[in-house]
């Protein structure tokens, strides 16, 4: 059964995509210590512990790696970028076969509370209690592209140039990278000169809502997928409340969400 389990959280095919970016393991310069664990199973213990929301000390042991070394090795690929790379190695995957639709891109923020740690802030909807903002960008069918974490109490509208500075170039069936979309859609909480004139100024075209112009009924034919995007990553429960003290182990666990959420959609092209 534990070998079930983990086939199913690490198929073979994620695996095979994840195996050249994992950072080679460096023995200790004095000698001695432990064995070092597989590296698969330490990522399938990571992929458990953002699945499951269980705290690191209750890792089960029939991933065949301690709670102590899974959590190392999650800090050491998480200080080298691996999940950051993994995000766009899987969505190079899906561009390559033409699965990504660039002829809008769609931005949102979603607040979760945070028991502590950097990155965190009151939260202006939550009687202000101490929460950490997940701001998604995703493409028109709902595909996260990128993803950031900011305080509760950071506008919307700060994560905007962000998010679109950080996209990827990413591969496509014919021709060059691709890192620009056709349109940029978001609510009016994105809405300002300055933001407008910024898109125009990179030939994006802005459709974003003005205040008593566009009704509810025509923002929510697109809305509602940037919203099942935000959805599918908060079925990892790690992700539905904060528990880390770090804001970059926080960001690395929703950075992995983004990419399992993207091979999730590619493993449906090859079955």
């Amino acid at each position: 059964m534990a070998v079930d389990l983990a086939r199913e959280l690490v198929p073979d095919g994620l695996w095979k995509i994840v195996a050249p970016l994992i950072p080679p393991f460096r023995p200790r310069q004095q000698g001695g210590g432990t064995v070092p664990v597989a590296d698969r199973k330490v990522f399938t213990a990571v992929v458990y512990v953002l699945s499951s929301g269980c705290a690191w000390r209750y890792l089960p042991p029939t991933f065949g790696t301690s709670p102590s070394t899974a959590h190392r090795r999650f800090t050491t690929w998480t200080k080298a970028g691996l999940w950051r790379r993994l995000h766009r190695a899987v969505l190079d995957e899906l561009g390559a076969r033409g699965k990504l639709d660039w002829t809008s891109a769609i931005i949102d923020a979603a607040s979760v509370r945070a028991k502590r740690g950097s990155l965190t802030g009151p939260n202006p909807v939550d009687r202000g209690k101490k929460g950490s903002k997940l701001h998604v960008l995703s493409e028109v069918q709902g595909i996260p592209l990128a993803v950031a974490v900011s305080g509760a109490n950071v506008h919307d509208s700060q994560a905007f140039k962000p998010l679109l500075l950080g996209l990827p170039a990413i591969r496509s069936r014919r021709g060059p990278r691709r890192r620009r979309p056709v349109k940029v859609r978001a609510d009016k909480a994105y809405l300002s000169a300055e933001h407008l004139a910024w898109l125009r100024s990179r030939r994006l075209i802005p459709r974003i809502a003005r205040p008593g112009i566009e009704s509810g009924e025509r923002l929510g034919r697109h809305r509602w997928k940037i919203e099942r995007s935000i959805a599918w990553l908060f079925g990892y429960r790690r992700l539905a409340v904060r528990y880390e003290r770090k804001g970059s182990h926080f960001l690395a666990f929703l950075g992995l969400a983004a990419a399992l959420t993207c091979y999730k959609k590619l493993a449906k092209l090859t079955t």
